[in-house]
């Protein structure tokens, strides 16, 4: 056998493996049934609201506002994403979705088809989640009255193209820390809902020129579009007590006396002010008392 041909064929091996690597899909071992059970539909429904859904999800039309019809544009430095529908119509939102499909998307950024979603979508911090979470999730998606509404597609750059985001995610790996586990259960809480299931990091962690969040700065405030995002780590919350920032989560009031405005206004209203008290208590304890230590 020839040079030539043993350099080829070391060169394809290890081309295959770098493919396999980068595209294989994950491994999902739920049954193939969403729960539809009165418990499971009211956990979801939390979950979905905890998880700030509505915010970006609901709909953008008179007709839709009070559903998750989608359509929100999110700009970015990368294009504007829009978010999709989420209510059970089968030819425009996820009405032909099984389990495995809700776990492929929330926790790995995969579609039903294997396709790879982008990270406007916050999959990089639900992959945290359990799947249990995730199924009570689905559940409620679930029960809700189907929408039909077509959400544009993503307006990218020519060169930006989904197969890419495989790449992106290897190196979002190498970057993002393991959990910490705490020895208080509060703050373990805080932290799942901080950095997974309410995904605060999203908006309020700096990125850098890849769009991958730079965790040496996590909470130390961002650019989203045009907005500017306020920081919510140790430096900014010194003078927050942890009652201010419970008073913050359930009205939008700052310490200052002054309320929040912008799509944080949205969120206090839609998400963290329907929280329970033990979970804004949680978040509460995580911001001021872990984080603020300089977790």
């Amino acid at each position: 056998m020839s040079k030539k041909i043993v350099t080829l064929s070391v060169i394809s091996v290890f081309s295959a493996i770098i493919l396999l690597w980068l595209f294989y899909p994950p491994i999902i071992n739920v049954s193939d049934e969403v729960s539809s059970s009165d418990e499971e539909i009211e956990k979801g429904k939390y979950l979905v609201t905890a998880g700030g859904c509505i915010s970006c999800h609901r709909g953008q039309t008179e007709l839709t506002s009070e559903t998750l019809a989608g359509g929100l544009g999110i700009e970015t430095e990368f294009g504007t994403f829009y978010a999709p529908n989420i209510t059970p119509d089968t030819s425009t939102g996820i009405g032909s979705w099984k389990a495995e499909d809700f776990i492929r998307a929330l926790k790995h950024g995969r579609q039903p088809s294997g396709g790879f979603y982008y990270p406007s979508f916050p999959y990089r911090a639900y992959s945290k989640l359990s799947d249990e979470d995730v199924l009570s999730m689905a559940a409620y998606l679930m029960s809700q009255e189907p929408v039909s509404m077509q959400i544009p597609d993503p307006g990218t750059p020519i060169w930006l193209a989904r197969w890419m985001i495989a790449g992106w995610n290897k190196l979002a790996d190498l970057s993002e820390p393991f959990n910490e586990i705490y020895d208080d259960a509060q703050l373990n809480r805080g932290a799942y809902l901080a950095r997974n299931l309410g995904h605060c990091g999203e908006c309020h962690t700096p990125r850098n020129g890849l769009g991958i969040p730079d965790y040496s700065r996590e909470f130390a405030g961002a650019e989203l579009g045009d907005e500017i995002i306020e920081p919510i780590d140790a430096d900014s919350l010194k003078e927050w007590t942890a009652n201010n920032f419970d008073i913050f989560l359930l009205l939008g009031l700052k310490p200052d006396g002054e309320f929040v405005g912008g799509d944080m206004n949205e969120v206090i209203e839609h998400n963290t002010s329907k929280l329970t008290d033990e979970d804004r208590d949680a978040l509460a304890a995580f911001f001021t008392r872990y984080n603020s230590a300089g977790g």
